[in-house]
């Protein structure tokens, strides 16, 4: 196959896409070629992930990186597989053709990895095939002729290990090769033609790959000794699934312990500014508006950014780990109980650091009926935007003391609300599949990665871009909102003589007292009323709502501390009971039903789930309240 000269003419960057199974080190790959310079957004008219970045080969030549989803063939079975597939056609809406194409494969798994290259070199198009991962193919005894792969594909072929950088060079020369080559001819027809393989082409494809190792593999690697050990362990059908429970267990106590000084550290200097503000302003709305809505709030908000990043670095350390898949293959019993598969918990889990992810993350999932009902569960899972309302209502009753030689009671009532979430999801689940989503669930077939220590590059990466996402939400939605609230809190003024607190008389307060009858027998009160509306745009909004109806500031120590003892003061036990069941189970942000919208191409879906996790909220927090009332809890 000759390539072409990719970029003949104009100023753009050639384009060229990374295209790999999962599990390839695609994205690390990904992120060493690009290192900071990228840029993350969604593919028009659905919510998958599109990542790019830009380079300049030694040649000079300026190059936009497209990180493709993982695929493991152009016959795309989900979502995720069809926009790597339209991607590469030239079909994908508002995207260009790229100009070529570097298919990343593990050099350990050749024999599962090599059909999608086959697939990609019947396009046409100028490809590259990167072997990565070859200093674990080379320790396991596996011995690639790179050469005689080269010969037998037509197309140039480089070994790298992404993590250490090694080989990127020889991939950039590759690059730089094609970019310098003459058009070549029939590529775009190629695609034009190109039809779903047909059963006999996909066993075609197989024959192929096995001729291919036979000409190329000198001698085929053993599996990894530490990987078939640690199954051994991490697999057994009793210890797997108690050291998974344990796993989740260490998770949500850390995110208690060791998010408790950087929390201090956040309150304290938000309380400082507010304090600052206070004293060096003269009273004004534009005072009342810095310090009371918008310091206020935000500082509400933000103090909650350590406790979210450490959920993500749980999440990231298992997924690079390779434990991910392991958990999903655990689930799988339990999940096929309720008409599902073990590879929806993989977006159950992730939907707990933010359920707009794990939706997305859904689109992994091949089969529609079991993709829908994991869209329509995800919400159940405790996304980190409620952690504010559970640590403020178990900060406010919930002692502070250990149990059982240790375990902080704190920390082991936050692991019940997040098990009672993950037990409704499996309930509303089997419900769904047994009634309106009825039919066949797949079994569960995936491919179990090599254990692999973390790479911190793209751990931090990660990090990085959820903190950016979280205090982009902050400078927008939020503080938005807050602004928003102050004014309904603040407007209008009270009545001369008034005898209840300004916000009794405002605009919010009007609100909360129309709400107050319906939601009176679930023990909730006007000015929770009023938290809990713009608590449905974003749900942290909830916290900082509440210390702008008690009216709170920083003069009486730190916000959330002075939050803390009013709360304990002016609500029963019962009502914090309450609340925390509704928060369990109500529905996300605003957010999260516009992405289930883009998910499934229907608000039909979206406000069936609105309206169902609305009821479940309000008989939860009904039963809950009476329950409470009638075991003293008033």
């Amino acid at each position: 196959m000759t390539a072409g000269t990719l970029v003949a003419e104009g100023f753009r960057p050639a384009r060229i896409a990374l295209v790999g199974p999962p599990n390839s080190g695609k994205t690390t790959l990904f992120n060493t070629l690009t290192g900071g310079r990228q840029k993350t957004a969604n593919y028009p008219g659905v919510t998958v992930e599109r990542k790019s970045g830009l380079l300049k080969t030694p040649g000079g030549h300026p190059v936009e990186v497209l990180d493709l989803p993982g695929s493991y063939s152009l016959r795309a079975r989900s979502p995720d597989e069809a926009i790597t597939r339209d991607v590469v056609l030239g079909r994908q809406q508002q995207e260009t053709l790229p100009d070529a194409i570097v298919c990343v494969t593990d050099a350990t798994n050749l024999g599962q990895h090599l059909r999608l290259l086959l697939e990609l070199r019947q396009l046409g198009r100028p490809l590259i095939l990167a072997l990565n991962m070859m200093d674990i193919a080379q320790k396991r005894g596996c011995q690639i002729s790179v050469e005689a792969l080269s010969r037998q594909l037509g197309i140039p072929v480089v070994t790298t290990v992404a993590m250490r950088k090694s080989g990127v060079q020889d991939l950039l020369g590759q690059i730089d090769a094609l970019l310098n080559q003459a058009p070549a001819a029939g590529g775009t027809a190629a695609i034009s033609d190109w039809v779903e393989p047909s059963p006999e082409a996909i066993r075609a494809y197989h024959r192929e790959v096995e001729r291919l190792l036979q000409e190329a593999v000198v001698r085929e690697g053993a599996p990894e000794r530490l990987t078939r050990q640690l199954d051994r362990v991490l697999l057994h059908p009793v210890a797997g699934p108690l050291i998974l429970l344990a796993i989740l267990f260490v998770m949500f106590q850390a995110v208690f312990s060791w998010a408790e000084a950087p929390m201090d550290w956040i309150d304290g200097g938000m309380a400082g500014l507010q304090q600052w503000l206070a004293e060096h302003m003269e009273e004004s709305l534009l005072k009342s508006l810095l310090v009371d809505g918008i310091v206020a709030g935000v500082g509400g908000v933000v103090i909650f950014l350590p406790q979210i990043l450490i959920l993500f670095l749980f999440i990231l350390l298992l997924e690079d780990f390779g434990y991910m898949a392991r958990a999903a293959f655990l689930m799988d019993r339990l999940m096929s109980a309720v008409g599902l598969n073990g590879r929806a918990f993989i977006p159950l889990l992730s939907s707990f650091a933010c359920a707009i992810p794990g939706i997305m993350a859904a689109r992994t999932i091949a089969h529609p009926l079991d993709r829908l009902v994991t869209i329509l569960i995800a919400p159940l899972m405790t996304c980190s935007a409620r952690l504010p309302v559970y640590v403020l209502l178990i900060a406010a009753f919930v002692p502070n003391t250990t149990v059982w030689g240790g375990i902080g009671l704190q920390g082991l009532v936050m692991f019940g609300l997040y098990a009672t979430g993950i037990v409704g999801a499996l309930v509303v689940a089997g419900v769904l599949r047994l009634t309106l989503l009825r039919g066949e669930s797949q079994p569960l077939l995936m491919e179990l990665p090599s254990y692999k220590w973390p790479n911190p590059t793209n751990v931090l990466l990660g990090l990085w871009e959820r903190a950016k996402i979280f205090m982009r939400r902050i400078g927008t939605i939020i503080l938005s909102l807050m602004v928003v609230l102050w004014f309904l809190s603040t407007f209008p003024a009270p009545p001369d003589g008034a005898t209840e607190p300004a916000i009794y008389y405002s605009f919010a307060g009007q609100i909360g007292r129309t709400l107050e009858p319906l939601l009176a027998p679930i023990g909730f009160n006007w000015q929770i009323a009023i938290a809990l509306v713009p608590g449905l745009a974003a749900r942290e909004v909830a916290v900082a709502a509440l210390g702008t109806v008690y009216a709170l500031s920083g003069d009486e120590g730190t916000v959330t501390e002075a939050l803390t003892a009013t709360l304990a003061q002016n609500w029963t036990l019962a009502t914090a009971l309450a609340l925390l069941a509704w928060y369990v189970f109500a529905p996300q942000c605003l957010a999260t039903l516009a992405t289930v919208r883009r998910e499934t191409n229907s608000w039909r879906w979206a406000t069936f789930m609105f309206v169902y996790l609305m009821v479940l909220a309000y008989i939860a927090a009904f039963v809950t309240y009476r329950v409470a009332l009638a075991l003293g809890g008033g």
